[in-house]
């Protein structure tokens, strides 16, 4: 499965997942290493866009990752609290996640996008001891249309 990641320049060949462990997600809690990606480039730059404060024009890049078929745990919103999707998340999903990084039966687990409730976000976990077959199959520069930033 291809998955997509749009990120800052600098760090983006990086997926050790050390942002995430530094700055935890919905999906995760501090000081656990994971990737944050999206089944598209679209949601990928969604997910980007909600972070990227207003006025600032980051440089990005966008990446496409390949990530084994057979490894992903899919959660749907019918397995989340009603309350899934607000912001600030609700605590009960970073231990939902963490529950699912601890057992580290897939490297990722698929679910549901909270800006786009159709799309998903696959969250890699870089403590899995498969997770060397990970890999990054393209990095591009990704052209940041000033527009949305307003």
């Amino acid at each position: 499965m291809l998955v997509f990641r749009i990120t800052k320049s600098k760090r983006a060949s990086d997926i050790s997942g050390t942002g995430a462990s530094l700055y935890p997600g919905r999906w995760n809690k501090k000081e656990t290493p994971v990737l944050y990606t999206g089944e598209s480039k679209e949601i990928a730059l969604l997910e980007n866009i909600v972070h990227i404060p207003p006025m600032i024009t980051p440089e990005l890049d966008i990446l496409t990752i390949e990530i084994p078929d057979d490894s992903i745990t899919e959660l749907t919103t019918a397995h989340l609290p009603p309350n899934w999707h607000q912001f600030p998340a609700p605590t009960i999903l970073s231990e939902i996640g963490q529950r699912w990084i601890d057992e580290k039966n897939t490297i990722a687990l698929k679910v549901p996008s909270s800006i786009v409730h159709s799309a998903n976000n696959i969250i890699l976990n870089c403590q899995h001891k498969d997770y060397k077959k990970v890999k990054i199959i393209s990095q591009k520069k990704f052209y940041f249309d000033s527009r949305l930033r307003k």
